[in-house]
């Protein structure tokens, strides 16, 4: 069993300096961190100060990791998600905490990434281990106002949260074994 330290900060600063190369090297130890993080993800931020205007960031995330349901709109800020490894269950929500919509993101396939307004509640399931996303956001950041998260989420670290996330993970393979089920019924009809 892996011992996961509760002493590994949630992200890691910039590299200093005008030019940063995006390498293997810098993800590799990003990925590695999260596994060894409670939180199972970690950041690498690219943005050097929380006022800048434009926030860049490498994610990389662990299966069972649990990202709030949120938004952005106060103030309102867009979001961008580019999957560059590993598959990501992309969720959206009603305002009253509904499953309205699901998104598989892959590389290398049709949907790899997607782009968020900042009145869509969502959030983000890593489905493989090492899941890596680069995602951008604009800024600033201020810890108060950087997620607007409904009463109906759970907060993440509460006791609540991680039997949020199973039974959203429960439902959501229900619904998709019958629509299987549904497919297999109609094939069987059809032969």
């Amino acid at each position: 069993m892996t011992h996961k330290s509760t002493d590994v900060p949630v992200a890691m600063d910039a590299p200093e300096g005008a030019v940063t190369p995006l390498s293997l090297t810098m993800v590799g130890d990003l990925l590695a961190r999260s596994r060894d993080s409670a939180r199972k993800r970690m950041l690498q931020k690219l943005h050097s100060s929380h006022d800048a205007l434009s926030h860049r960031m490498f994610n990389a995330m662990q299966p069972g990791t649990y990202i709030m349901p949120h938004r952005h709109l106060d103030p309102p800020k867009d979001e961008t998600v580019l999957v560059m490894a590993g598959s990501v269950l992309f969720i959206q929500f009603s305002d009253a905490g509904d499953i309205e919509k699901t998104l598989l993101l892959q590389p290398g396939t049709e949907n790899f990434g997607i782009d968020v307004a900042p009145h869509v509640y969502h959030t983000y399931i890593p489905l493989k281990q090492d899941t890596l996303i680069f995602e951008t956001k604009t800024g600033p950041y201020t810890q108060e106002h950087d997620k607007n998260v409904p009463d109906w989420a759970p907060r993440e670290g509460s006791p609540e949260a991680e039997p949020y996330l199973l039974n959203m993970i429960k439902s959501l393979a229900e619904q998709a074994n019958a629509a299987v089920d549904q497919v297999a019924a109609k094939e069987e009809d059809s032969a």
